[in-house]
């Protein structure tokens, strides 16, 4: 029986017929583990009011340098809260050419827990 770390994130279904998938590395573990805090409102989860994101007020905002900075510092600043094994390399901003309120946001990280050292990207589309 192989040993499961978390939850996969984004959901989806397993194939060996358990609910939902799950990750059987740690850098898997730690992707959905990003992802889920990237993705979660603030104040959407339950007595944990500071946990999450208000990336979602950046959608209808103008990309200007303020907003740009201002979601990078959201990110880096809860990433280094929550989760801080890894270390934000390079936040990344791409503007969409369909939608003046679309952005594609990347995000460089390494994950340094002191036994290994990996470096991963992942990418949000807003």
């Amino acid at each position: 029986m192989p040993k499961y770390i978390n939850i996969s994130f984004p959901f989806k279904n397993n194939d060996l017929g358990y609910y939902l998938g799950m990750n059987q590395t740690n850098s898997e573990a730690i992707k959905s583990d990003l992802m889920h805090l990237l993705l979660t409102r603030k104040g959407e989860r339950l007595y944990m009011p500071d946990f999450g994101t208000d990336l979602l007020k950046f959608i209808f905002s103008d990309f200007n340098q303020k907003t740009v900075t201002d979601l990078k510092t959201e990110i880096k600043e809860t990433v280094r809260k929550f989760i801080p094994n890894l270390t934000i390399n390079d936040v990344i901003i791409e503007t969409s050419e369909l939608s003046e309120f679309a952005a594609t946001v990347k995000i460089d990280y390494t994950i340094t827990d002191g036994v290994f050292s990996e470096n991963e990207i992942i990418t949000i589309n807003l």
